[in-house]
């Protein structure tokens, strides 16, 4: 047990974000998500968890990228889709209040989305039932006042 640390992060999803380095992504994603077969280093399960707590959690820990112009990517909802993503809504909300502006946050054709999930250090695969509910961050730099 550790002090101050979510318990929605696992012992496994703790060490994988503090072997991360400056410029590796983490994706985190939805239920209906392939994350099993996605080319990422690593693979994170998270059944049960919904990805706003857990991307809370996990950005009190990480620092964003803001050296690249678009260190967020979230999923675009496929052409002929009417659906509204309101996650996506839910998770600008929490990625504002960690210092994240909205000019840092795009968005990606699905299948550019599995391309970058990909080549992710890690994907981790949630319980989260919301459709497009997929966000990849790229991990920032610490501050040495951080």
């Amino acid at each position: 047990m550790l002090k101050k640390i979510s318990p929605l992060i696992s012992p496994e999803l703790l060490k994988i974000l503090a072997e991360m380095g400056h410029g590796d992504d983490i994706v985190l994603v939805d239920a209906n998500y392939p994350a099993a077969s996605s080319g990422a280093t690593n693979y994170v399960v998270a059944n049960g968890i919904d990805i706003p707590p857990l991307l809370d959690a996990i950005l009190e820990l990480m620092p964003v990228d803001w050296f690249v112009p678009d260190p967020v990517k979230l999923m675009e909802v496929a052409a002929g889709d009417d659906y509204v993503p309101e996650i996506q809504d839910t998770f600008k909300e929490i990625l504002h209040k960690h210092g994240v502006k909205d000019d840092q946050i795009t968005t990606l054709e699905r299948h550019a989305y599995y391309g970058a999930a990909d080549n992710a250090y890690c994907v981790v695969s949630t319980g989260e039932r919301a459709r497009y509910a997929n966000i990849c961050i790229k991990k920032g730099i610490l501050e040495p006042n951080e």
